[in-house]
C-alpha cells in the first residue's frame, strides 16, 4: 500500500510527524505537506503565483501553497504513481460540524477524494497535541483494519475522523457520526495598526448549537473517535422540485402586477 499524507498546519507539525511516525511501517509513505501553517484554507488552489517544492532534512517535501496545493500537484505530476489512500493530519484541534467547510486538514483530504483516490483526514479535539502518541495508535488500527478488511480500493470515499485527547486506554468506541452544527461566529476582531489604519480579525468560531446524540460532538465529549463519511456533491436534492416550479415561472412569463388592494 502507498501512502501520500499531507496536513494544514505546515511541514514541521508535531501532527504530521507523529502520523509519518505511525505509518511508515504500515505502508510507502510520501510526505508533501504544506510550507507553514493553512489552517482554514479548506479547498484553495493558488493559481496566480507559482509553486515550488523543497526537500526537508528528513526527507518530507514541503510546499509554498496551500494543503489542496501540495495534494493536487502530488497528483497531477510530482509523483510517478498513484497512492492508494490520502491521509491528512493529525490536526492541531477539531474539524467537526460548520469547521469541516474551512478546514485545509479536509481540504488536502478532499483534494485526493476528488481525484478518484480514497481519502481520511485525522484531527485531535483539542489543541496542544496532547495525548498524541494516543492518536496516533488509533489511526495507525484504524488504517491496518481498513487494509485488512480490503475497505481501501479502486473505490474512493471521503472520512472526516475526530479523537479526544485522552489517554490510549481512555478513548471508547469508534462512532459513525453525523456532522454536528455551531452557531455564527464571533464578532469580528477590530484593532489599529501602528500606521493608524483600521485591522480585522476573524472573530473565533460559534459555540456548538447541535450536539445531539449521533453528531461528531457529541461522540467525542463521551469519549469516543467519531468517524463522519462526507461527500461534495453540495446540491440541495430535496428543493430541486421547488426551484424547478420556481424557475419555469422565473423563465416563462412576464411578472404579474402587484394585487389592487380592496378599497
Amino acid at each position: 500500500m502507498k501512502i501520500l499524507i499531507s496536513n494544514d498546519d505546515g511541514y514541521l507539525a508535531p501532527g504530521l510527524m507523529a502520523l509519518y511516525e505511525a505509518l511508515k511501517d504500515v505502508a510507502e509513505v510520501e510526505v508533501i505537506a504544506p510550507e507553514q501553517n493553512n489552517s482554514a484554507k479548506s479547498n484553495a488552489l493558488t493559481l496566480h503565483s507559482p509553486l515550488y517544492v523543497h526537500q526537508a532534512s528528513n526527507g518530507f517535501r514541503f510546499v509554498n501553497g496551500t494543503p489542496a496545493d501540495c495534494v493536487h500537484i502530488a497528483l497531477t505530476g510530482l509523483l510517478d504513481y498513484r497512492p492508494d489512500l490520502v491521509v491528512s493530519g493529525i490536526n492541531n484541534g477539531a474539524n467537526m460540524g460548520d469547521d469541516t467547510i474551512y478546514s485545509g486538514t479536509v481540504g488536502a483530504a478532499m483534494e485526493g477524494f476528488l481525484f478518484g483516490i480514497p481519502a481520511i483526514a485525522f484531527s485531535q479535539v483539542e489543541k496542544d497535541w496532547h495525548h498524541l502518541d494516543s492518536a496516533t495508535r488509533k489511526v495507525r488500527e484504524l488504517v491496518q483494519s481498513m487494509e485488512q478488511q480490503q475497505l481501501i480500493t479502486h473505490t474512493p470515499f471521503l472520512l472526516n475522523v475526530n479523537i479526544p485527547n485522552l489517554p490510549y486506554e481512555q478513548i471508547g468506541n469508534t462512532k459513525l457520526c453525523r456532522l454536528g452544527k455551531r452557531h455564527a461566529a464571533e464578532k469580528v476582531i477590530q484593532q489599529k495598526s501602528p500606521r493608524g489604519d483600521t485591522m480585522y480579525w476573524i472573530g473565533a468560531a460559534g459555540p456548538v448549537k447541535d450536539d445531539a446524540e449521533g453528531t461528531d460532538f457529541h461522540a467525542t465529549a463521551q469519549g469516543h473517535m467519531s468517524i463522519t463519511p462526507l461527500k461534495v456533491d453540495l446540491t440541495d436534492h430535496d428543493s430541486l422540485r421547488y426551484w424547478a416550479q420556481t424557475a419555469s415561472r422565473l423563465s416563462g412569463a412576464a411578472p404579474q402586477p402587484a394585487p389592487v388592494a380592496a378599497p
